[in-house]
Parts: structure tokens; C-alpha cells; sequence
């Protein structure tokens, strides 16, 4: 899924996303949990604000991003689906 992603631009030019837009829904990042570059794509995995973790690839050639994994917040006991 490919998405658009909102950054604060830090010291040094080093950018921390802030948020992403998912279609027409936003998602404030609450925490950054691992950065990592591969070959051709970097990784950020995060914490959204609603409480959704996820990894996100940047295709720097392309200059693109996308949601590479979603992983919903555990369910308290009892709760039900």
C-alpha cells in the first residue's frame, strides 16, 4: 500500500517521520522503534497513534513509500475481536 508520509526535518537534515497518511486517515507517529537501510529501500518500523505497529519501506530511487507490514496491538484479555 502506498502512502505519503509527513517528516520534521532535524539536525543535520536528518528526517524523523512524524506521521502517515493512509488514503484519507492520519496517523500520528508516537515512537520510532529501528531504522535500517537496505540496498536500494531504507526501513523505519514505528508505533502509530493508533496503536498499530509498522514497518515502512522507502524506495529512495523512486522516491516512494509503502506500509511493508501492519501488526494490530494485542488484544487485552477478554477482549473480544
Amino acid at each position: 500500500m502506498k502512502i505519503r508520509v509527513v517528516f520534521y526535518e532535524g539536525y543535520k537534515g536528518e528526517e524523523t517521520p512524524r506521521a502517515i497518511l493512509l488514503g484519507d486517515r492520519r496517523v500520528e507517529v508516537d515512537r520510532i522503534l529501528d531504522r535500517w537501510r537496505g540496498e536500494d529501500h531504507e526501513y523505519v518500523k514505528l508505533v502509530g497513534s493508533d496503536g498499530v505497529r509498522y514497518i515502512l519501506r522507502h524506495n529512495r530511487t523512486k522516491d516512494e513509500w509503502e506500509v511493508h507490514m501492519m501488526e494490530a496491538p494485542p488484544r487485552a484479555p477478554g477482549e473480544k475481536p
